[in-house]
């Protein structure tokens, strides 16, 4: 059921509850001719309409309309007050239905139980006098009919309580729709990130990589035109690889090696002339951790390549207190674009993920390293 069908349910059931006083008080009932005053019964009934539309509409946005202090003993006022009137008793029971309802929207606590039950109480005397009229011997010779009857005016106090639970219905509907909404929302927000993190993380290593292939085929092609024509061959390839890579990220497709990775950082480092040093720890890593690694590897390589004037540059994992530790070090670490930028923030955010923590720092004047640490359980 939507919150818009359950809405204009909960306005239906006003119209009977307040219908049904109204044309028996006005036309009669079986038996019971129209009391005095009839007539009176059209505007009593409109106001009760829209005091209790009123009411439950406030219900349904999870809240108390203004004035509903006074309001709420007007309704009782116009629903019980009618049945002291001449002939109104036995055509105007059911006009104690709205104020029932109000006192279950609008009271909290004990309150509501006092007012509630006394309300009640009244209402279901209302009707037993009702039948006293019409079944008095019956139900003066006959205990069991007496029960029977007491219980059949108790039930007949359920539809205030259906006119309370259609008003928390559309509200419990709306939060609903706004619960779906905000998780949708929120998937957006997280492919969103997704795509940034993994888009930063794959451009920022291939770019530098790019930049640097290069710059060296300019300095070959005067010296050496056949290596200058090989460097440009890699980077045409590089291209295609960034192109290829792009596109699975989009499908949430990319996947990446930490062994690749590695390999490649190892690569792109001694091109750019700077010592590389690498330790593996034993024993296989899971994929998970395999996968958080080997972004950190890009990224850490990626700003020893953008960020500093590195001679040297170490990568080693180890196990150590429970805990799978990467840790990238150079030695080049000059600017605070190094301890900073989305891409370690994306990098804390996979570790966080994964029960783990990253965090960079440096060590001297001179140093960096960044540090990732995942849980050995998650193996």
């Amino acid at each position: 059921m939507t919150g818009r069908l359950a809405f204009w349910l909960l306005i239906g059931l006003h119209l009977p509850i307040v219908a049904v006083p109204v044309c028996f008080t006005m036309l009669g009932a079986a038996d019971v001719p129209a009391p005095q005053y009839a007539v009176a019964a059209a505007p009593i009934g409109l106001a009760m309409l829209g005091l209790q539309l009123r009411h439950s509409l406030s219900t349904t946005r999870q809240r108390r309309p203004a004035g509903w202090r006074w309001t709420l003993p007007v309704l009782v006022v116009l629903g019980f007050a009618p049945l002291l009137l001449p002939g109104w008793l036995p055509v105007w029971t059911v006009g104690c239905w709205f104020p029932l309802a109000s006192t279950l929207m609008l009271l909290r606590g004990r309150v509501r139980v006092a007012v509630h039950s006394a309300l009640s109480v009244a209402c279901v005397a209302a009707l037993l006098a009702v039948q006293a009229r019409s079944l008095g011997p019956a139900l003066s010779a006959s205990a069991t009919a007496l029960v029977y009857a007491v219980l059949y005016d108790a039930l007949s106090l359920v539809p205030p309580w259906a006119l309370f639970g259609a008003a928390r219905l559309v509200r419990l509907l709306d939060e609903l729709h706004a619960a779906r909404h905000e998780l949708a929302e929120l998937a957006v927000t997280r492919e969103r990130l997704r795509l940034s993190q993994d888009l930063h993380d794959v451009l920022g290593q291939n770019l530098s990589a790019v930049s640097l292939q290069g710059d060296l085929a300019l300095r070959l092609l005067t010296k050496d035109p056949s290596a200058a024509r090989s460097e440009v061959e890699q980077l045409a390839g590089l291209a295609r690889d960034t192109l290829r890579s792009m596109r699975a990220v989009t499908h949430d497709e990319h996947r990446v090696s930490l062994r690749t990775e590695l390999d490649g950082a190892t690569a792109l480092l001694v091109a750019a002339g700077v010592t590389v040093t690498v330790e593996t720890a034993d024993g296989e890593l899971s994929a998970g951790t395999q996968e958080v690694f080997a972004w950190t590897v890009r990224e850490g390589v990626t700003n020893v390549l953008r960020h500093s004037d590195a001679q040297w540059c170490s990568i080693g994992i180890q196990r150590h207190d429970g805990l799978v530790r990467l840790t990238v070090r150079n030695n080049g670490a000059g600017t605070p674009l190094a301890a900073t930028g989305s891409g370690l923030n994306g990098i804390a955010a996979r570790a966080a993920a994964r029960g783990g923590s990253a965090h960079g720092r440096h060590i001297d004047d001179h140093a960096f390293e960044l540090v990732v640490d995942l849980p050995e359980e998650a193996q």
